[in-house]
């Protein structure tokens, strides 16, 4: 999983995504999307009968009453801080791999690099086919969630600390790869096309004249995705690979909610630390902080590899490369699910009603509380309800999709609704904090003019608020349903239903051909939603 930033938001939206304009069209999607989404969730009430789980009630409220009680033995906060301990090291390493592969491949695939000139027609057309091809290749790499994976590399390298590394490193190299590829092609041309047009080459060029524009840009995104890769750390240890995910498990299995509740304070306490390293580094002062940054993160790198000291020599091994091509041998050409097509598109589109029911969910939660907690506030009962509504931001974001899963099948019985639920309120956080930072910087002076002039409060925040807001909150809010998407897969694995619970029954029987089909189905799903949400920007624009 991830937070976009505002380069990852103007990418897709050609760069315009503050301003809002509503044309006709805006109310033909709005209604269309009110129709799916009732039509999901009316089709599940209608097909399950009932899904209150009316057995589970007095465990979610034993559950939320020990949240006053957390454990804090000593060998469990031992244990604990082991745990966070591995996942931060993954965390760390992982990145370290994503911001690497993004540099190079970001180059590789940016447009900057495949400028076209003034050349020969068909040399043009070489280089566009060429610019196209190597941004496809990062479809598949992209479009496969870290927990799928983990499953994958579990089978070719075992229980090696590697394999959370490069579930982290795989996915998040190709998505910091697209980003790095946007800032370099945004950052100023002058430069570089001077240097071109006196012979350099096009590395030469890209290292003078580009990289030290975009510097700053990429260290802040570098820290951002590290945000995610501890998010994603977690959910990988609830699939096996250690640390505060599988003690989750553990405690969730046994019951034992004291524990659990130390481990989600923990799991906070991690996620407001990163968060503020990752904001300090995006002020105004982040260049100057980048380098004592960059100092803290090489510390940071070598303490992961002592601790999780992962056999680098594996990766190269001919063991691994027999383990491989086995693999391989066994996942193509790819298969069906028991229950053929049928199956295979009955439960993909149970996994794109989630998306949609989950990404509605976020947004209008988001929209509510996003104001409220913009920092800026000029009353102390504005500034305690917005330190109030941060903490709530970060509380349900820093839970991992499979924790709220687990949670809603206290109240509910398992199926798609409890999935959609649990993305709903993970994307809440990611979004309300998101939208909260739109709203605190939004240029208020129109706004205090037309008060100033006698105009309503109401109509001054829809006429200078909303304008100004609108855009990007509908570009953050498509851009979480596409990751919304994704995230199905681990909510699927607790068992909410969808293609993640197909991939799932999939794994456990080690139906290796129908498991690729599954993914394959979950890309092509990736890329209709990220064709519909490209079509309703446009709309829209």
């Amino acid at each position: 999983m991830s937070v976009p930033t505002r380069w990852e938001v103007a990418a897709g939206t050609g760069g315009r995504a503050g301003m809002w304009r509503p044309p006709g069209g805006g109310r033909a999607w709005a209604t269309v999307w009110a129709l799916a989404v009732a039509w999901s969730v009316g089709g599940w009430l209608i097909a399950e009968g009932s899904v209150i789980n009316a057995s589970g009630w007095s465990r979610f409220a034993e559950f939320f009453r020990a949240a006053l009680t957390p454990q804090l033995s000593g060998e469990f906060l031992a244990r604990t801080g082991a745990a966070a301990l591995s996942t931060l090291s993954y965390a760390v390493l992982g990145t370290l791999l994503a911001v690497v592969v993004g540099l190079v491949v970001g180059v590789l695939v940016s447009e900057t690099w495949w400028a076209t000139g003034t050349g020969a027609r068909t040399r043009r057309r070489a280089r566009r086919a060429g610019w196209l091809l190597t941004r496809l290749g990062l479809a598949l790499p992209r479009g496969v969630h870290e927990a799928v994976w983990a499953l994958l590399l579990l089978s070719v390298l075992g229980r090696d600390p590697l394999v959370g590394v490069l579930a982290i490193a795989i996915p998040f190299g190709a998505i910091t790869a697209k980003v790095y590829a946007e800032i370099i092609d945004e950052s100023a041309r002058g430069p570089y096309e001077a240097l071109r047009a006196a012979g350099a080459g096009r590395a030469v060029a890209l290292l003078y004249a580009v990289l030290p524009i975009a510097w700053p840009e990429l260290v802040s995104y570098a820290f951002y995705r590290f945000e995610c890769a501890v998010r994603s750390a977690v959910v990988l240890g609830m699939v096996g690979a250690g640390g505060l995910g599988f003690e989750l498990v553990l405690s969730f299995s046994g019951s034992r909610h004291a524990e659990v509740w130390t481990l989600i304070y923990t799991i906070v306490v991690i996620g407001a630390v990163v968060e503020r390293w990752g904001a300090g580094l995006r002020r105004a002062d982040g260049v100057r902080r980048s380098g004592i940054s960059a100092v803290a993160a090489l510390g940071l790198v070598l303490a992961a590899l002592v601790h999780l000291g992962p056999d680098l020599s594996r990766v190269v091994s001919s063991r691994t490369a027999e383990l491989l091509a086995g693999l391989m041998a066994e996942m193509v050409p790819p298969g069906l699910p028991e229950g053929g097509w049928v199956r295979l598109l009955e439960e993909a589109l149970v996994t794109l009603q989630m998306s949609l029911v989950a990404g509605t969910i976020a947004a209008v939660a988001a929209v509510a509380v996003a104001f409220v907690a913009a920092r800026g506030g000029t009353t102390l009962a504005h500034r305690s309800a917005g330190m109030l509504a941060r903490w709530l931001l970060l509380l349900t974001r820093s839970l991992p999709p499979p924790v709220w899963a687990l949670l809603f099948l206290f109240l509910l019985l398992p199926g798609p609704l409890p999935g959609a639920l649990a993305l709903g309120v993970y994307n809440f956080g990611i979004l309300g904090r998101l939208y909260a930072e739109v709203v605190e910087n939004i240029d208020r002076r129109p706004h205090d003019h037309l008060v100033a002039t006698g105009a309503p409060a109401v109509s001054a925040f829809g006429y200078a608020i909303v304008p100004q807001a609108g855009g990007r909150f509908l570009a953050y809010g498509l851009y979480r349903w596409e990751v919304a998407l994704r995230e199905t897969v681990v909510v699927g694995i607790v068992g909410a239903g969808g293609l993640g619970r197909l991939l799932e029954d999939q794994r456990v029987a080690f139906d290796l051909d129908a498991m690729a089909g599954t993914v394959l189905a979950l890309i092509a799903l990736c890329a209709l939603v990220d064709m519909i949400s490209t079509t309703v920007r446009r709309t829209l624009r």
